[in-house]
C-alpha cells in the first residue's frame, strides 16, 4: 500500500512540475510580443522659414509607409527601441515658381494670380528611430503609446511643375537637398495616433536663391495622422 501511495505522489508531484514548465513556457513565449512595427501615415505639410511674400497654396500633403523593427528594453515590453525604414512621397505648393533655362535654375515669387498651381514633389527613402512608450500587454489591443525620434532621409527623385492657362512645365529639380532630417513625434490611443515631424534640414540646397541673392532656406513642419499595424 505505500508503494501506491508513493508512486502516486511522485507521478502527481511529475504532473505538477511538467504542467508549471508548460505554463512558464506559455509566459515566457507570451513576453516576446512585438507592436507598431508597420506604419501608414497622411499629414499636411506647413513651410516655414519662408522668403517675404511666400504663401502657400492648395494641399500640400505628405504620404508615408515603412516597417519599423520594435526592440523592447525591459521585462514588461512597455519601452523600447524602434529602428525602420519607409518610403514618403511630399507635395508643397506655394507662390514660389521654379523654371530652369540651359540647366540653370531660377526662383521667383509670383503673384498669386499670375499662374494656376507651382509645385515642388519628392520622393525619399526615410530612416525612422525612435524611443517608444506605451502601455500594451500581451492581451491588451487598445493603449497609449508616445513615440519620440528622430528621422532621416534621402530624396531620390524631385520634380518642379508649374502649371499656367496655356499649358503645364515640369522638370527634375537638382537644388532639392538629398539628406534630410529632423526630429519627430506620434502618440495616440489606439487607431488613432497623431504625428508631427519637424525638419531641421531646409528643403533646398544653398544655391537655391531669389533673384535678390535671399537664400530660399524653407524649413517644414508636417502635421498628421499615422496608423500602425501589427
Amino acid at each position: 500500500m505505500k508503494q501506491y501511495v508513493v508512486l502516486t505522489l511522485l507521478s502527481f508531484s511529475f504532473f505538477v512540475a511538467q504542467s508549471q514548465e508548460v505554463q512558464d513556457s506559455i509566459v515566457d513565449v507570451n513576453r516576446r510580443y512585438l507592436e507598431d512595427q508597420f506604419y501608414i501615415g497622411l499629414g499636411y505639410n506647413l513651410l516655414f522659414n519662408r522668403p517675404e511674400n511666400t504663401v502657400q497654396r492648395n494641399l500640400s500633403y505628405n504620404l508615408q509607409a515603412g516597417f519599423i523593427k520594435d526592440i523592447p528594453l525591459n521585462y514588461r515590453r512597455n519601452v523600447g527601441l524602434g529602428i525602420g525604414v519607409g518610403y514618403a512621397v511630399n507635395s508643397y505648393y506655394s507662390n514660389i515658381v521654379a523654371t530652369k533655362t540651359n540647366n540653370i535654375i531660377s526662383y521667383e515669387v509670383m503673384d498669386q494670380g499670375d499662374f494656376n498651381r507651382s509645385k515642388l514633389e519628392t520622393h525619399a527613402v526615410e530612416f525612422p528611430l525612435e524611443l517608444r512608450w506605451r502601455t500594451s500587454t500581451v492581451e491588451e489591443y487598445k493603449f497609449w503609446r508616445i513615440y519620440a525620434g528622430v528621422k532621416l532621409g534621402y530624396v531620390f527623385s524631385g520634380r518642379s511643375k508649374l502649371v499656367m492657362e496655356g499649358g503645364s512645365t515640369s522638370f527634375s529639380n537638382d537644388d532639392i537637398q538629398p539628406f534630410q532630417y529632423g526630429l519627430m513625434l506620434n502618440f495616440g490611443y489606439n487607431t488613432w495616433n497623431i504625428h508631427a515631424y519637424y525638419g531641421l534640414s531646409p528643403l533646398l540646397e544653398e544655391t537655391a536663391q531669389l533673384p535678390s541673392g535671399e537664400r530660399i532656406d524653407t524649413r517644414v513642419l508636417r502635421i498628421g495622422l499615422i496608423f500602425y499595424i501589427l
